[in-house]
């Protein structure tokens, strides 16, 4: 079990290694995340630790989270998660206490990255599912981006299920596996790794140590 830290997407760049290599890179604004609570096995059924991001204002924070925030001793947070971990990991951590990008992936290799891709809306068969459009030729008129036949015919005479078919596309959780990590700015808590994110700029990411080699 590791900890999980929330960020931003800020957007893709390119690095150049000291080899003279030049990779592409998104850059995610990681923490810092405050922790908010402490969640253990004899209270809760499970040993965790609740962690904030980003400042809310309290006005728009309802009463009872305002209390909860209060109880912690930290300011109204904008986003609250919670990490599974073991008892003797949320022992070394403090109500309150900052959590930055350096004390979690520094040194680090690989990370995972999830996040709500973008949405696309309605979309055809073509654009979801990668279909082939029909050929262009003599005798092929009033069909263009179609999916063709969806079912059979006497028998069982219906669609059958899990058939790709047009409908929403995009705005799905998705986590890209074992993404390398090129550089970690814990001045300016930015964590630099290889290739492309889930999601759109600014957009919400969660990001924890890959079990990956």
């Amino acid at each position: 079990m590791a900890i999980e830290l929330v960020g931003r997407k800020l957007g893709m760049t390119q690095l150049f290694k000291a080899s003279g290599d030049c990779v592409p890179v998104t850059v995610l604004a990681v923490g810092p995340c405050v922790v908010v609570q402490k969640k253990s096995e004899e209270k809760e059924g499970y040993s965790a630790i609740q962690l904030g991001f980003e400042d809310r204002k309290q006005k728009h924070t309802t009463k009872p989270l305002q209390g909860h925030f209060a109880k912690a001793g930290v300011t109204p947070k904008r986003v609250l998660f919670e990490c599974q971990v073991s008892a003797e990991q949320a022992s070394g951590f403090e109500l309150g206490a900052a959590v930055g990008v350096g004390q979690v992936f520094e040194g680090v290799k690989r990370v995972d990255v999830s996040g709500v891709t973008k949405g696309r809306g309605f979309t055809g068969v073509i654009k979801r599912h990668n279909f082939h459009q029909p050929k262009q030729t003599h005798g092929t008129h009033e069909y263009f981006r179609h999916g063709g036949s969806s079912g059979s015919g006497t028998y069982p005479g219906r669609v059958i299920k899990g058939k790709r078919m047009p409908g929403r596309y995009g705005a799905d959780n998705v986590t890209t596996l074992a993404l390398t990590v090129e550089k970690v700015d814990a001045e300016r808590n930015l964590l630099f790794v290889r290739g492309a994110v889930p999601g759109h700029k600014d957009g919400l990411v969660r990001v924890r140590v890959s079990n990956r080699d």
